[in-house]
């Protein structure tokens, strides 16, 4: 069974309950790192449980999202080894793991319908990164 680290601020509280529900129809066991409500929260208290899963490889991807998608990835890719890939279309999340071998996918709730969320998410997971000269560039990101 794949494992799903997943988390929101409250700008993206109400679509993560929706994925949650999808992800768990489709067989993925899901560890929801919050919140847990449409209050006020602070979108790096989010990001980084969720990073940190992704980076310990306590789970095989993580799915992140708040209002423009930015912040939150923004935190997340403060994390070594992490390549969060803020994606708005379908399109955008199969590069993102062609070529850039995302692994964890970061949606604009404010943005995208719940219709758009689902394809961009099925998409993401769906697709494997396509290494060969795409590996060489993905080496290069972090800093070290």
């Amino acid at each position: 069974m794949k494992r799903i680290a997943i988390g929101a601020d409250h700008a993206g509280f109400q679509l993560k309950s929706r994925l949650i529900e999808r992800l768990q129809s489709l067989g993925y066991s899901v560890e929801d790192k919050g919140c847990y409500s449409e209050d006020s929260v602070d979108y790096p208290d989010f990001a980084h449980p969720v990073a940190d899963s992704v980076e310990k490889k306590e789970v095989e991807f993580g799915i992140l999202l708040c209002g423009s998608g930015n912040g939150i990835s923004m935190a997340a890719n403060k994390h070594a080894g992490i390549r969060a890939a803020l994606c708005w279309m379908p399109e955008i999340a199969s590069l993102a793991r062609q070529h850039n071998d995302a692994n964890i996918l970061t949606i604009p709730a404010r943005y995208v319908t719940e219709n758009e969320a689902y394809a961009i998410m099925d998409t993401f997971l769906g697709t494997a990164f396509e290494g060969g000269r795409h590996e060489k560039r993905v080496n290069k990101i972090a800093c070290v």
